[in-house]
């Protein structure tokens, strides 16, 4: 480790910006800040300075002066900023790299708003929360949202929505400027994984010729074979191309469009001819008798053993109704004649309100009189707006108990309920089941909100017995949704044909909080695919009529 004048002062910046987080004294941290600021511009290296000299340096006083020598004397060790930093989630200290919110923001963020990842704070303005607090306006929300999502793309891993336009608009580029030649998309991204660490492709361009197309258009040469280039551009995502002529193009897509697990399960199989000449991926399949398989359940072998063409897959167009949304009731961002609207626009047949309960009070949660005004709002839109029906609901707080946030009375009240939990995410396996089973058994629950609580690469979910969840849902006859947000996608698609297999209805949603959001009911549906899901056994493809006769159903057999 080199201590010179820019580590020593990187040293005193972090101190005087982790003091003001935890609100310590404003004269103290400034000290270090000004030191730090006077340090970087000293031309004379301060490591190298003899201690009888030091302390008569302008600009350097007896705690600063201390400090150095401690940071010298201990290969760069500071004690008190050890002891600040362990104290700090580290989520709190890498929003520091996040420009436009300095440390007393962050300390609104982190204490009053429980937030302790950058994602999380993505995901509260993906929400509109900030602007809920002092200090925060709308166009402070919209400057941390897009330093945050510059801020991620550098990071490595991306949310599979946020490469879609870019492997897309690179697939389209390359077609336009290497005409004749064939190129498919392969990898993650076509088997849909929620995760994207590189983007591929399989071609019959040779590699010098897209090494040099690449080039000349400023990427940088990451990795280069004589079947396999990787490139990189400023969007920091590895672009991987496998060289395959036209004998094998086929043969290269399948095998790089599977998982290890699969492949291995795959080579298993007899009549898998390896040197044989494939005309498309279908004619491989034909080959070993088994249907064929979509890439996005391309990703357990148990697939292999069930040698049975799976069912018709969930689609995009199969979603009919948009379940759980937020309006400008609590967090959301328009009106709910507004969402209703813009429903109805998109073809879908009915809308769930599902604005947060009272204990969400970050979320402008509805106290028990504003539920009854929510509720005569909607009577009054339904007989403006019928044959589209929106339906009464609430996103429930699963509180600490595993109770929900309200009396059976006004739960009552409500066409159907959605519970999640929100706050206290920090539990273990026996806290976490027991607040999610208590919430399962009561009888008002209809659907079990995001399982886990997860937030793809910012935040993992609650342990939980996935399992013993699912076996208990299908036991009361809860409906387990499958968040489509694309940093949520919870419950994970890894679970989904357990639930299938237990007879569980699942349910894809957009957890929308404005109208833009219903879009995301698409990214749901992708991860629904690779669990294979299918529409008859998802709650939002239900026709208007068959979820009213879902809810009367489920409501006589509650006796609520």
């Amino acid at each position: 480790m080199t201590i010179d004048n820019t580590y020593i002062a990187d040293q005193f910046d972090l101190l005087s910006k982790l003091m003001d987080i935890h609100g310590e004294n404003s004269f103290k941290s400034k000290t270090y800040s000004v030191a730090a600021f006077n340090i970087e511009k000293m031309p004379q290296s301060l490591a190298t300075t003899p201690a009888s000299e030091l302390f008569s340096i302008k600009g350097i006083g007896d705690s600063v002066g201390k400090k150095i020598l401690e940071m010298v004397q201990q290969d760069g060790r500071l004690q008190v900023l050890e002891e600040y930093i362990e104290k700090t989630p580290p989520g709190v200290i890498e929003m520091l790299r996040i420009k436009g919110i300095g440390p007393k923001k962050i300390a609104t963020i982190w204490k009053e708003m429980g937030i302790e990842t950058i994602g999380e704070l993505l995901y509260a303005c993906n929400e509109n929360r900030l602007m809920l607090y002092k200090g925060f306006g709308e166009k402070t929300q919209k400057n941390v949202q897009e330093s945050i999502e510059f801020y991620m793309r550098s990071q490595g891993s991306h949310l599979y929505a946020d490469t879609e336009t870019y492997a897309l608009t690179v697939n389209k580029t390359l077609a336009e400027q290497f005409p004749g030649n064939l190129f498919a998309i392969t990898g993650a991204f076509r088997r849909q994984l929620e995760i994207i660490d590189q983007l591929a492709w399989v071609t019959t361009v040779p590699v010098q010729d897209l090494q040099s197309f690449f080039e000349a258009n400023q990427f940088s040469t990451v990795e280069s074979a004589d079947t396999i280039l990787t490139v990189k551009g400023q969007e920091n995502i590895p672009l991987k191309f496998y060289h395959a002529n036209n004998e094998v193009f086929y043969k290269v897509l399948f095998t790089t469009s599977c998982s290890e697990d699969f492949a291995q399960a795959w080579q298993a199989l007899s009549g898998w001819d390896t040197n044989a000449t494939y005309t498309s991926e279908e004619a491989i399949f034909t080959t070993t008798n088994i249907p064929y398989i979509a890439p996005a359940l391309r990703e357990k072998g148990a697939v292999l053993a069930a040698n049975r063409a799976p069912g018709t897959l969930i689609q995009p167009e199969d979603i009919r109704a948009i379940i759980h949304s937020h309006s400008d009731w609590s967090d959301g961002s328009n009106t709910i004649e507004e969402m209703a609207n813009a429903a109805i626009n998109k073809g879908y047949e009915y809308l769930v309100i599902s604005d947060h309960s009272k204990s969400a009070f970050y979320a402008k949660g509805l106290s028990e009189e504003r539920i009854k005004e929510q509720h005569y709002y909607i009577d009054e839109l339904n007989k403006k707006l019928a044959p589209f029906r929106i339906f009464k609901s609430i996103e429930c707080d699963i509180l600490n108990d595993g109770t929900l946030d309200y009396s059976n009375a006004i739960l009552s009240t409500f066409d159907l309920v959605i519970a999640s939990v929100h706050s206290n995410l920090k539990m273990t396996e026996d806290k976490a089941m027991m607040r999610v089973m208590n919430a399962i058994q009561n009888p008002y629950t209809t659907i079990l909100g995001h399982m886990t609580g997860r937030l793809l690469l910012s935040r993992p979910g609650y342990p939980l017995d996935h399992k013993t969840i699912i076996d208990t849902c299908a036991a009361q006859e809860v409906v387990v949704e499958l968040n489509a947000h694309p940093r949520r996608l919870d419950i994970d698609w890894r679970w989904i044909d357990y639930a299938l297999e237990k007879n569980v209805l699942l349910s894809v949603d957009p957890d929308a909080h404005s109208i833009e959001g219903y879009d995301d009911c698409r990214y749901g549906v992708l991860a629904a695919q690779k669990g294979g899901l299918t529409p008859d056994r998802n709650l939002s493809s239900f026709s208007l009529a068959a979820f009213e006769a879902f809810l009367a159903k489920r409501k006589a057999t509650k006796g609520i």
